[in-house]
């Protein structure tokens, strides 16, 4: 049995605080275009995707060795510098969550343990090719790859179906869609619970508790998959809102081909040990189904933001994770004081979190304006058969009538 000291205790109890926040901040993957699109009832698909989480946990230890063999150097690092990483990780994951904003988790983490690490020991502990070659590089590469192939699964979907009947279609595709998000939800249990894994292995490492180069422990491995699995069943209801409704008005045949396309590229990644975001492969994939159909549009002004939230994402959990280490680098009372101070930030962010409560009964409501590309695309573009009304409803706000008050009604034309 490993020997802990309070400081690592502290340390182990942060992460899986962390994983709780992967968690909620990261259901939006797995379910927000089964939910968007009325496959699945919101309690129910968050449900599915907590036990399907846990059971993806078991599935693999490949990130799990990444981030606690390859990224840094394990034995130059302190606990506490595990310790800072975590507060920077968990300040951006409610943030972000905060304003509604699919931004990656796995980045943040990774971001606040490079800041503490260098911060700590220099830029010689971090393992700059590891950096470019499993985080990096695949930070690019899985929007992309994801998102063209839904876009193009998108399109071979519609053009399968255009002479079968609309309403079976449809039935048959939100069937699709329940079976492939579930995988992505497994896929997302694979990769993500996997790095919290890492971190408190690291951390183990780093306390003397278990030798370097060691696989992630049994108890670590079932502790980090209870943890995102309560987090995905709380409901990232903000993200999983912005992901199902904010970037695209999705029907069955794209949400199908949207979580197909991801759950593949995460699990190919897991398998090769990449520590890839999750999001980025999910909403690359939302957006290339967006495009996929026909008359089909994307809401650049959200999908701007989300941009602008994924490159702040490394250099702005680094930067607290930098400053927090230097707190803890004082003594006790420093990371007491860094430990008191992501308490009252956390606990302000779920406060101001309830001026606009978003939740289950109101997950698919938004008020997101159209903006002036996605009204002119949709009014010169002819949707597929079938969906004329409910897509210009969706994009185009109706003309108001104007009547002459001097006309009597039976008059008006």
């Amino acid at each position: 049995m490993e020997n802990f000291s309070l400081i690592l205790a502290i340390v182990v109890v942060t992460a899986l605080a962390f994983d709780f926040t992967n968690g909620f901040h990261d259901t939006a993957n797995a379910m927000a275009t089964t939910i968007s699109t009325g496959a699945l009832k919101p309690k129910v698909a968050v449900a599915m995707s907590a036990a399907l989480n846990l059971v993806g946990a078991f599935l693999s230890v490949e990130v799990a060795n990444t981030i606690s063999k390859g990224l840094v150097d394990e034995t130059g690092i302190r606990p506490e510098v595990i310790f800072a990483a975590l507060v920077g990780a968990i300040l951006w994951n409610l943030l972000t969550w905060l304003v509604g904003l699919p931004s990656s988790s796995s980045h943040a983490l990774l971001g606040g343990l490079i800041g503490a690490t260098i911060a700590s020991a220099g830029t010689g502990a971090v393992h700059g090719d590891v950096l470019v070659t499993k985080v990096l590089l695949p930070a690019v590469a899985a929007p992309i790859v994801a998102g063209v192939a839904a876009m193009l699964a998108t399109r071979f979907s519609y053009g399968l179906g255009k002479d079968a009947d609309g309403e079976a279609t449809r039935k048959g595709y939100r069937a699709g869609q329940i079976a492939s998000a579930g995988l992505v939800s497994l896929a997302h249990g694979t990769n993500d619970a996997q790095k919290t894994m890492g971190i408190i292995t690291l951390a183990l490492i780093a306390g003397g508790a278990i030798a370097p180069g060691s696989n992630p422990p049994t108890w670590v491995i079932l502790s980090a998959g209870l943890a995102i699995a309560l987090g995905t069943y709380i409901g990232g209801w903000r993200i999983i809102r912005t992901m199902g409704k904010g970037l695209t008005d999705l029907q069955p045949q794209q949400g199908f081909s949207a979580q197909t396309s991801a759950a593949t590229v995460i699990l190919a990644s897991s398998h090769l040990g990449f520590s890839l975001s999750t999001t980025h492969a999910v909403s690359g994939s939302v957006m290339g189904a967006g495009l996929g159909r026909k008359g089909g549009v994307v809401r650049w002004s959200t999908v701007t933001r989300m941009f602008v939230a994924w490159a702040l994402t490394l250099p702005a959990a680094a930067l607290v994770g930098a400053l927090a280490e230097s707190v803890t680098g004082l003594g006790d009372w420093g990371t007491a004081l860094v430990a008191v101070f992501l308490i009252a930030s956390s606990a302000a962010i779920w406060k101001l979190s309830r001026r606009q409560v978003v939740d289950h009964s109101n997950v698919n409501d938004t008020d997101e304006p159209a903006g002036v590309v996605t009204t002119a695309i949709a009014a010169v573009t002819p949707p597929p058969a079938g969906t004329v009304a409910e897509d210009l409803t969706a994009t185009i706000p109706a003309p108001a009538t104007v009547t002459d008050p001097a006309t009597p009604p039976a008059a008006a034309v």
